[in-house]
């Protein structure tokens, strides 16, 4: 960001595109919940999740390197306006199917598969965009902040979205998605976001020299390269058995509606208040020790999650994990936006989004079709264990010191 840019100024522009951002996700946020409980109600397959999860999330993983260097050489905030256009007219036309009678899994599979490629796209743009508009030293406490505002949503979209599912289907739910996405896209065209020189240059590498070297970077670069492991680690073994979390309550507790809701509103409760103390203790956290600590606590409460069988105490489990959520994203994220120059930003993340989405899929590819052959609180148990494990070995290895000591020294030239 543009060192003289005024203090009233640069707040201005990152409360409009926050709110804008967090509108559009507001409506993504109920379509997500809508059809996983649609198809935990209608199917209660663990293979059908799978798919569903291998729809939502790889596409994504496809898209996101090529993403992540076209965020480095087109305008950001542009790339952002066209993805998020693209997945609102997919939504439209899934919900106009629906209302027709078209109603077949396949739809619905193609359908998140075309809002998981907008996700890829719009992932390392918004990522690489959010340091343009801030400055370096308010990064931490910004996307604390942002991490609360997001996460009071995960209070209010189970909440709203069983509402709409119960008494319009998840076509009601898709309209609203549309609606609110139109929204996000009025307010982010009124922010201005400053083009960095290397998009205004006509001098670019060319396409693939770009991928290349953003790959090169990423590998070479001991922080990055640990950072991404650690993400892939959390996604592969903490996220995706979790996200059978549903399925065993179903199983074990019953089916009602409020049941799921209440797991959402305890899982979101936890995340507004993480991220309420990440934006009040950001100045205090060490960045990568907090990212470890969460790693290992993850593991544990994973552990715990699977060995219950008090709903309560369930509950109250999803409440903590959501706590520690953002204080493990906010740490990573803050810290790779102040490791990696700006014009590296779009590639970095894209990889990150690679990552995320490919671990998912991947993870639930394997424990999907697990959980109709074995217990989840059995896998909750396995991979909690292998979590903690690979998570302390990961410290303890030479790249683990040297990541750490690469961590400390960019948090000290911030500071």
């Amino acid at each position: 960001m543009n060192s003289n840019q005024s203090s009233t100024s640069w707040k201005k522009s990152v409360a409009v595109f926050l709110s804008g951002q967090t509108i559009s996700m507001f409506g993504s946020m109920l379509v997500q919940y809508a059809i996983f409980w649609h198809l935990t109600l209608e199917t209660k397959s663990g293979s059908v999740l799978a798919l569903a999860a291998i729809f939502g999330f790889l596409p994504q993983a496809l898209v996101s390197i090529f993403a992540g260097v076209w965020a480095d050489r087109v305008n950001r905030k542009l790339m952002i306006i066209v993805a998020d256009s693209a997945i609102a007219l997919s939504t439209l036309g899934l919900a106009l199917l629906m209302m027709s009678g078209v109603d077949d899994l396949w739809l619905i599979f193609l359908v998140m598969a075309v809002r998981s490629v907008g996700a890829g796209f719009q992932m390392p743009a918004i990522s690489a965009l959010l340091p343009q508009i801030v400055p370096t030293e308010q990064l931490m406490r910004v996307n604390g902040i942002n991490s609360s505002v997001q996460s009071s949503l995960t209070l209010l979209a189970p909440v709203a979205a069983a509402g709409v599912y119960a008494s319009m289907s998840l076509v009601g739910v898709l309209f609203i998605d549309v609606f609110t996405a139109i929204i996000g896209l009025a307010l982010l065209m009124t922010v201005t976001v400053p083009t960095l020189e290397r998009v205004k240059s006509a001098e670019k590498p060319k396409y693939f020299a770009d991928l290349k070297e953003g790959i090169s970077y990423i590998f070479s670069h001991d922080l990055v390269r640990w950072v991404m492991a650690i993400f892939g680690i959390v996604f592969l073994l903490v996220v995706a058995p979790s996200n059978l979390s549903p399925l065993m309550l179903v199983r074990n507790f019953g089916s009602e509606v409020w049941m799921l809701t209440v797991l959402e509103l305890s899982f979101g409760l936890g995340m507004v208040l993480g991220g309420a103390a990440m934006a009040v203790l950001a100045s205090k956290l060490d960045r990568l020790n907090t990212i470890i600590a969460t790693s290992i606590a993850f593991g544990f409460m994973a552990i715990v999650m699977g060995l219950t069988t008090n709903l309560i105490f369930f509950y109250t489990l999803f409440f903590f994990i959501g706590l520690a959520v953002p204080a493990f994203s906010t740490s990573a994220m803050t810290l790779l936006q102040e490791t990696v120059e700006p014009e590296r930003h779009g590639r970095v993340f894209g990889f990150v989004g690679i990552v995320m989405s490919v671990a998912m899929p991947l993870g639930m590819a394997v424990l999907g079709p697990l959980a109709d052959v074995v217990s989840v609180e059995i896998l909750l148990i396995v991979t909690g264990a292998v979590t903690v494990i690979i998570a302390v070995v990961a410290v303890l290895l030479p790249a683990g010191k040297r990541a750490i000591r690469a961590a400390h020294a960019s948090t000290r030239s911030v500071e």
